[in-house]
């Protein structure tokens, strides 16, 4: 569970990122979880766009991706939403939080 203070911290960071992935009419699939799952390996925090055809309401979106994935949902506004999880792989973790 991450802290507001740290929560701020990753907002601000993914401000300027462009979304990587999107949310279709299919809705979010094995596929696409797969997918996020690896990303964030990598990356450690995402933006999602959700489509308007997806008819998908965007926190819950958020929150229900973030369980699967076990990241933590970061914000949700508009029709994106940020993920963040610490990369289980020591090259891949880039992003230093602030101390609790």
């Amino acid at each position: 569970m991450i802290t507001g203070k740290q929560r701020a911290y990753l907002r601000k960071m993914a401000h300027q990122l462009e979304p990587i992935f999107q949310i279709g009419k299919e809705g979010v699939t094995d596929a696409f979880i797969d997918g996020l799952n690896k990303a964030l390996t990598k990356r450690e925090i995402l933006k999602v766009h959700i489509l308007e055809t997806a008819m998908l309401d965007t926190r819950d979106t958020c929150n229900y991706v973030a369980e699967r994935l076990e990241a933590e949902p970061v914000q949700a506004i508009g029709n994106k939403f940020i993920i963040y999880r610490k990369s289980d792989e020591e090259k891949y973790r880039k992003i230093e939080l602030p101390r609790k």
